[in-house]
């Protein structure tokens, strides 16, 4: 398995799925460091290319992915799949982790291409029933770590 891209969500796999919002407006959204070290520490020096494709907007993913070192983040996303074939000629060299059935359109091509999916052990039951990975942690608890690390053993 020759993975070149790691696709993740954020909403769900690399948070809770939680949107905490203050009285004044201004959000908040808990990342867990494993997840961050494995991006960081494990997947992006083993040559790997992390990349965020969100459907929502936020200045919090946006920071969190700069002190991570992950430069292709793609936000406010409608058409998830449309922006993964401009960046990935060749799904088969894509890692794809997602949580709930807006994922299904880049998880599926994905795997008939020959790449591998994965999502959190939270996810809901129609991503769990095609992804070649269910981790053991919940998104925003470690479950982009555990992906990681399936990969590279892989």
């Amino acid at each position: 398995m020759m993975i070149k891209y790691l696709v993740m969500d954020v909403d769900g796999t690399l948070t809770d799925g939680k949107i905490y919002m203050g009285a004044h407006g201004e959000m908040m959204k808990a990342f867990n460091i494993k997840d961050g070290c494995g991006i960081h520490d494990i997947a992006i020096p083993g040559g790997i290319i992390p990349v965020i494709i969100t459907g929502r907007t936020s200045e919090i993913v946006k920071k969190r992915c700069g002190e991570l070192g992950i430069q292709q983040v793609y936000q406010g996303i409608k058409n998830k799949i449309e922006q993964l074939n401009s960046i990935a000629d060749d799904l088969s060299q894509v890692a794809y982790i997602g949580d709930d059935i807006n994922d299904l359109s880049c998880m599926i091509p994905v795997k008939e291409a020959g790449g591998v999916v994965g999502c959190p052990a939270d996810a809901v039951e129609r991503v769990k029933e095609i992804s070649d990975f269910v981790a053991l942690h919940n998104g925003g608890d470690g479950a982009v770590r555990d992906f990681i690390e399936w990969i590279i053993k892989e």
